[in-house]
């Protein structure tokens, strides 16, 4: 099996007609080619914009749901953990399959079972509800994140026609990730605050950008050639490439405490707003997530030419300093504090992540590629998932603020040991 994705998928040499005679490929076969990948490539891109938006619309809404049904913050919690345990279970089934099967198959998948989830969101709505719908949109990421990521590489350099693309990929592939994820809270909370019905019309909203989603998947080429002979199936392994095992375990504990931190804001913040601050709108507890993702998004972006190294020494001195603002503001009472010390932590999370899942990817040939990020991304979604589980279990019997203060210090200490790991073999 191959994956193409190199200059050799748009051929620019010459074309055999008999022995010792050859002429040219056609340019404007080459040139269509180019530009089908091309279009390709922000077709897949959208499609994972909208997908990783869906997965952060109820952030906002879990108050909705807990004042409605008047569960407690527990059970927000184990929402939420019905989601990490839907990403990681289809990242340990299925994540690495689109290197045997091709991509678009496993992205036609993905937005399939997010529609399915928006729809459970529609119609059952009860807590019951709420967990199924979370499992099921956790199935449609955990597909989604490393197929998206490895497809758009491949659609990138072929439509160039240069290797070297593919950085530029990893690096719209990370803001793509991420910017779904902050628009997805911002809408969220919008259409909760100034529409009517919001448990309803932010839900109705994503059914309509999902399946325009499917259908510009469904005309995006394919990257992958299917091997001739059958592949036995088996679960993705958590296991670096031969020879590569620190590299991969460095990015791997990176991408977990980073997803630690988006955890802590699209879980249970909203409930830390409205119990330690009083602050009860629907588009503040959007804007607040919105606001850590996206300059999660950004400071990939803004940071983009620093050495990988310079970027990771960077995001740890954000992430940690963001993080202790936060705690501190939480102590003090000072909701901005709160607000911006997350934002600038979210900050520091989009160069550790950026950095961890290009190092992870740098690591295998192309026909591993989606295997080892999908690996990656299993070992980050248990950071998404295991800590918040933790906080939800620890404010059963503990007061809000040494919970958090507690999760501070341990994400942080995580954070500096990993990227110490991860900026030393950069």
């Amino acid at each position: 099996m191959s994956t193409v994705m190199d200059s050799a998928a748009t051929p620019t040499a010459s074309t055999p007609t008999t022995p010792g005679d050859r002429v040219p490929a056609p340019r404007g076969r080459v040139a269509h080619t180019r530009r089908r990948h091309g279009a390709g490539f922000w077709a897949v891109a959208f499609a994972f914009l909208a997908v990783m938006a869906f997965a952060t619309v109820p952030a906002p809404l879990y108050v909705l749901y807990q004042a409605r049904d008047g569960f407690p913050t527990f059970t927000t919690t184990i929402v939420f953990a019905a989601y990490g345990v839907g990403v990681v279970g289809s990242l340990w089934l299925a994540g690495h399959l689109s290197d045997v099967h091709g991509r678009k198959p496993l992205l036609l998948v993905s937005i399939a079972l997010e529609l399915v989830a928006a729809v459970l969101f529609l119609v059952w709505n009860d807590v019951s509800g709420l967990i199924v719908a979370r499992f099921v949109t956790g199935l449609g990421i955990g597909t989604l994140t490393a197929t998206a990521t490895a497809h758009l590489g491949e659609l990138r350099v072929r439509a160039t026609g240069d290797p070297r693309s593919a950085k530029s990929a990893s690096i719209a592939a990370g803001v793509v990730n991420l910017g779904g994820l902050s628009l997805g809270a911002l809408i969220g909370g919008a259409l909760a605050e100034f529409v009517g019905a919001p448990l309803m019309v932010p839900y109705a909203v994503f059914v309509v950008l999902l399946v325009v989603s499917f259908i510009a998947v469904l005309a995006a080429p394919e990257t992958v050639d299917r091997p001739e002979d059958r592949v036995p199936y088996r679960p993705q392994r958590v296991q670096a490439p031969a020879g590569k095992s620190a590299a991969f375990w460095a990015a791997g504990v990176a991408a977990f405490a980073a997803f630690a931190v988006q955890g802590l804001f699209t879980s249970v913040a909203p409930t830390f707003l409205g119990t330690t601050f009083h602050v009860t709108d629907r588009l503040a507890a959007g804007a607040t997530t919105f606001g850590v993702f996206a300059a999660s998004a950004l400071s990939q972006l803004v940071f983009a030419r620093l050495s990988q190294r310079a970027q990771i020494r960077l995001g740890m001195v954000l992430l940690v300093g963001g993080l202790l603002v936060l705690a501190g503001a939480a102590v003090v009472l000072q909701v901005a504090g709160f607000i911006g010390g997350g934002v600038v932590a979210g900050a520091g999370v989009g160069l550790i992540f950026r950095a961890a899942i290009g190092s992870a990817g740098a690591l295998a040939a192309p026909g591993q590629r989606g295997g080892v990020l999908a690996a990656v991304f299993l070992i980050a979604y248990a950071g998404l998932t295991v800590p918040v589980v933790a906080v939800g279990a620890a404010l059963l019997v503990l007061p809000t603020l040494p919970v958090l203060i507690g999760y501070v210090v341990l994400v942080s200490a995580l954070t500096v040991v990993a990227g110490i790991r991860l900026a030393a073999r950069a």
